[in-house]
């Protein structure tokens, strides 16, 4: 039973869905005005980019044999996937979010990009940091700075997101996916890209 709980957070909780579920809660926050047509129209492209898109390619990479699960067990898996992770983060930025409409969701995405990279470097250094924790530490301090910026009450919200990295966390560990150091090194891969970047809007 705990085996099954643990295995579903990991699923629940996959990197690919933390970035839409962002932008989901900027939108449901923000004080200003936004059509919610326009909403939709963004969610919907940032659903096909960042969650429709990636599971295409991953069956293609699983075809062609680069990768064996939607984990990305070894960092020689990583290399590819975070690279097009990567390039679809750009045409975010450059087509779905530019600077001039949502500068908090633009800087976002550019620490999600920052994020990237460093995964990417760190794969081909051998290094496996955890996407999971990259993903969930990168929403914590996104939305910490939204609470500051809108001066909007969100504790639960945040104590809720601290709850879900120790699952997380503990999840990663008790399938044998990573390592504490591994753990640690993802949380701040997410961590501090969004923390460095708050100047730029906040």
């Amino acid at each position: 039973m705990e085996h099954r709980i643990l295995k579903s957070i990991s699923v629940l909780f996959h990197p690919l869905i933390m970035p839409l579920l962002g932008v989901m809660f900027y939108f449901y926050k923000t004080p200003r005005y936004v059509d919610q047509n326009l909403i939709n129209a963004k969610l919907i492209s940032l659903f096909i980019l960042t969650v429709l898109l990636p599971i295409l390619l991953f069956f293609l990479l699983k075809t062609l044999g680069k990768v064996s699960s939607i984990y990305l067990k070894t960092t020689n898996e990583r290399i590819v996937p975070l690279a097009l992770n990567g390039v679809i983060t750009v045409l975010i930025l450059l087509r779905v979010l530019p600077q001039n409409e949502f500068i908090e969701l633009y800087y976002f995405f550019i620490g999600i990009l920052m994020s990237t990279i460093i995964s990417l470097v760190l794969a081909f250094a051998k290094f496996k940091a955890s996407l999971h924790l990259v993903s969930i530490s990168g929403i914590f301090m996104f939305f910490v700075a939204l609470s500051i910026h809108f001066s909007i009450n969100i504790v639960k919200v945040i104590a809720i997101i601290c709850l879900l990295t120790g699952a997380i966390a503990t999840s990663r560990l008790h399938l044998k996916a990573h390592t504490y150091k591994e753990l640690i090194m993802g949380f701040f891969v997410g961590f501090i890209p969004q923390l460095i970047l708050i100047p730029n809007w906040l």
